[in-house]
């Protein structure tokens, strides 16, 4: 995935820092020394050394107890006490642990000692709070931290209870142990999951999955797991909010990159109409590998959603889901409503833009313009095109001028059945610098340089028609996809010209038939022309009626009943992917014996005036010997040319029928062209 943009973070305040006290920061604060150290000290009496305590061991066992229950309540919100202090152990898991005078009675010491991981897992709780409030550690880490403030005041609302009974003398060190009981589990499993959250630095989507993961390990235990599933709701409602602004109104609202869908800024909607490698649609937003696990399953379909909302946005289409049909999204209860909600609105943007892309933007009519020109559904304007542009299209690819081809190309769409076409003026012409078997990277070997000389490659061979499309319409027809109508094109615009130049040839042979050519040359060659003519009006045929038109009007019904962009887009590639295989353009074998076919067919097109010419001039000729040798000449050449055709539509048969197992629709083909060469 590529880079997005960085987070900026503010500061925390200066004074969260210059005021430990005021926060609970000092919690975190690393004292120089021990209080057991330097702490003041019960004395003896007050006739003893001024200023010196004595070790809790030279005290009755009563006044032990006191003692201690009045350093546990402090331990218990995390400040030491006079003898019963706090160490913290730095390395690879900072840790914390209670220490009491070895002095102390053994038996109260057991009973501190038990307490002692509910003072821990206060102090490991509360730093968590303090460390997770900080901004750069996303709203979900602050939802967790203030649901676990509002925990922590009940917590120290109990220890000040307790406080208050002791300062009554009705609590004993046995009655503290036992009111603590109930909490330990909970704050033991709290303390756990703040410290793999601390040590793995979770955020967004990895706290939320570590609570539902916890929650999910304490099922034997009621308590605890509903305070774990507490503590989830209360987090994720940061997160949902976030996930509500994106199904509902196409917004991203992140300010710390938690969510699991990022936006790549630097991929512009104008490059689906000039970059045929574009990215735009599947990568302009993307999910991320941090997904919440209660939306893993939905995750592509919230995707979808928010990308709708954006294009309609962009459009300026400023739609939203009706403030009627919104709900707030929870994840716990109500049988989880929110994958309703999201399923709703997924639906709702599935469908209004659509509409809008059908209706507004009239996707059907451009596709139909498209298939009008670029797969020459309305030939006209190519005929009369092709007329007054062929010496511009006879010239060498570097001698082409775009500008004068497309001011007849604009010509030939204003003056024939085209310009009741309002969409002509969307229509360019380009050359591209090299041939089609270039261009599908199967000129690579050597029998390949029979068929072209990439030196002597015209215009005829590299003329290509394109369209104008705007955005959203871009969308579906993509540069990609003008790409693959342009391959399609160049293949049929070939091919009509070799049927024109072959209909030359034809004419050029009626306007001789009230000679009497029988036995000679022109009657060879005028039966040969009609077997290439034959030839290429059945590839044209197989290639507009077997192929084109009824992939067409599939793909044509499929588009009136879908409900989504991606399925438009989806109908539309597959129809593309399989014209482009019914075309013989991804059968590199096919298409390589075709393009030489129509070689020798305009080779013998071109000589054919030569062949004709010199055929008359032998019947009118006086000197025998002359006679003999060039009607030897022209009839070899024509033989040569008969051989040639034959031999390589022979060829051809096995090689289609061989594809016809893998792809079906070939044996039409097959048919056709040994129906040809039978004759």
């Amino acid at each position: 995935m590529e880079s997005m943009t960085p987070i900026s973070c503010p500061t925390t305040p200066r004074w969260n820092q210059d005021r430990p006290f005021l926060t609970g920061r000092f919690h975190q604060e690393t004292r120089a020394s021990s209080k057991l150290a330097d702490s003041k000290r019960f004395p003896i009496d007050s006739s003893s050394n001024s200023g010196v305590e004595q070790a809790i061991g030279c005290y009755d066992t009563p006044v032990q107890e006191l003692i201690v229950i009045d350093d546990l309540l402090s331990a218990l919100v995390g400040i030491e006490g006079r003898y019963i202090s706090i160490k913290r152990f730095h390395g690879k898991e900072d840790s914390i642990a209670f220490q009491v005078d070895p002095s102390m009675d053994l038996a109260l010491q057991e009973l501190a000692k038990r307490i002692f991981p509910l003072c821990e897992c206060f102090l490991l709780i509360d730093q968590f709070v303090e460390s997770s409030s900080q901004f750069k550690n996303g709203l979900v880490n602050h939802a967790f931290a203030a649901a676990l403030r509002a925990l922590l005041l009940d917590y120290q609302a109990m220890v000040a209870q307790l406080e208050h009974q002791f300062r009554l003398g009705r609590l004993s060190i046995q009655g503290l142990w036992f009111y603590c009981q109930p909490m330990m589990g909970s704050m033991r499993a709290l303390a756990a999951v703040v410290q793999q959250a601390s040590a793995k630095h979770f955020v967004g989507s990895g706290v939320l999955n570590l609570l539902q993961s916890q929650a999910k390990a304490m099922a034997g235990d009621n308590s605890v797991r509903s305070l774990l599933e507490k503590m989830t709701e209360c987090a994720s409602n940061a997160y949902l909010s976030i996930l509500e602004r994106w199904v509902y109104e196409g917004i991203i609202d992140d300010p710390y990159g938690e969510f699991f869908i990022a936006e790549n800024r630097s991929l512009k909607k104008e490059s689906l109409s000039q970059d045929s490698t574009a990215k735009y649609w599947s990568q302009r937003y993307s999910l991320k590998d941090t997904i919440p696990g209660f939306l893993a399953n939905i995750a592509p379909t919230i995707l979808t959603t928010g990308k709708y909302l954006n294009v309609m946005r962009e459009c300026g289409h400023n739609v939203q889901v009706p403030i009627s049909e919104r709900s707030k999204l929870t994840i716990f209860g109500s049988n989880h409503h929110y994958l309703e909600c999201i399923k709703a609105a997924h639906e709702f943007a599935s469908i209004e833009l659509v509409s809008l892309i059908k209706d507004k933007y009239d996707l059907i009519g451009r596709l139909r313009s498209i298939k009008h020109y670029l797969l020459l559904d309305q030939g006209d304007f190519l005929v009369h095109f092709m007329d007054i542009a062929r010496e511009e299209l006879n010239k060498k690819v570097q001698e082409i001028s775009v500008e004068k081809l497309q001011s007849l190309l604009d010509l030939a769409l204003r003056t024939t059945a085209a310009a009741a076409d309002p969409r002509h003026e969307d229509l360019t012409c380009c050359v591209d610098r090299a041939s089609l078997l270039t261009t599908l990277g199967m000129h690579k070997d050597a029998d390949s340089n029979s068929i072209e000389d990439p030196v002597s490659i015209t215009g005829l061979e590299t003329f290509s028609l394109s369209y104008k499309v705007q955005w959203p319409l871009s969308i579906v027809i993509s540069k990609k996809a003008l790409s693959k109508y342009q391959l399609i094109f160049r293949f049929l615009f070939n091919c009509k010209h070799v049927e024109r130049q072959l209909c030359v040839a034809w004419q050029i042979h009626q306007g001789i038939r009230s000679m009497n050519s029988n036995g000679t040359a022109i009657r060879r060659s005028s039966l040969l022309c009609r077997s290439m003519l034959k030839f290429i009006s059945s590839l044209l045929h197989y290639l507009t009626f077997e192929v084109l038109e009824p992939n067409w009007h599939v793909m044509h019904d499929r588009l009136q009943s879908t409900r989504s962009v991606d399925e438009v887009i989806q109908h539309h590639d597959f129809f593309l992917d399989k014209c482009l295989r019914g075309c013989l353009l991804l059968l590199p074998d096919v298409l390589k014996k075709m393009e030489k076919l129509k070689s020798v067919c305009l080779q013998y097109a071109a000589a054919t005036q030569w062949l004709i010419s010199s055929s008359i001039d032998i019947n009118s000729q006086s000197h025998p010997q002359k006679t003999m040798i060039r009607d030897a000449t022209v009839t070899e050449s024509i033989f040569n040319f008969e051989r040639e055709f034959n031999s390589e539509l022979q060829s051809l048969g096995p090689v289609l029928s061989k594809g016809s197992q893998a792809e079906p629709y070939l044996t039409h083909l097959s048919q056709w062209i040994l129906g040809v060469s039978k004759e």
